[in-house]
């Protein structure tokens, strides 16, 4: 079982379950301490002490944070990148797979799919790969957040869709 699904399984598993996680992933697989972890990742140290604590129940914001922080300690092999989930024809205007966005380099993933289980299993597999956020169509969007723990920003493609009205419209004049 992966860090996040061990995390993810003790937050629904019992009252307490997340901090049980995040201790024994902190101890036992990490091998860091508090202090350790917040300095590495940058996260609150007093908020993960009062999670540890029992003080405060993590929030979805924080967990995310926190699953953020445990991929990037891990490095993941497929991490660091942003998943683009739609299909083909779409995929296939996307001409390069590192973007340069404020000075940053962003690499970007392709996932095709065809229907909406497609998309949704796609952002599953997406997030295993260690995805920072998935990228997709408004319509798929709203399921995906409801499963993942990584953000997702919707694309809407304007320029498609005025093309394809226009097309219409003069299919139909």
């Amino acid at each position: 079982m992966s860090l996040e699904s061990e995390l993810m399984a003790g937050i629904v598993r019992e009252e307490g379950g997340f901090r049980n996680s995040l201790k024994k992933i902190l101890e036992e697989d990490l091998q860091m301490s508090v202090n350790e972890f917040c300095s590495k990742t940058g996260l609150s140290t007093s908020t993960i002490y009062k999670l540890m604590s029992e003080s405060r129940e993590p929030n979805l914001r924080t967990v995310r944070e926190i699953i953020r922080a445990i991929r990037r300690i891990e490095n993941k092999p497929y991490g660091n990148f942003i998943a683009v989930i739609a299909a083909r024809p779409v995929l296939n205007k996307i001409e390069e797979r590192i973007i340069k966005i404020e000075g940053r380099e962003i690499l970007v993933k392709e996932y095709p799919a065809n229907s909406m289980e497609d998309a949704i299993i796609s952002a599953v597999m997406a997030e295993r790969d260690g995805a920072l956020a998935i990228v997709c169509a408004p319509i798929v969007a709203p399921t995906i957040e409801k499963i993942l723990t990584i953000p997702v920003s919707i694309v809407i493609p304007r320029e498609s869709i005025l093309k394809a009205i226009g097309r219409a419209a003069n299919e139909t004049l």
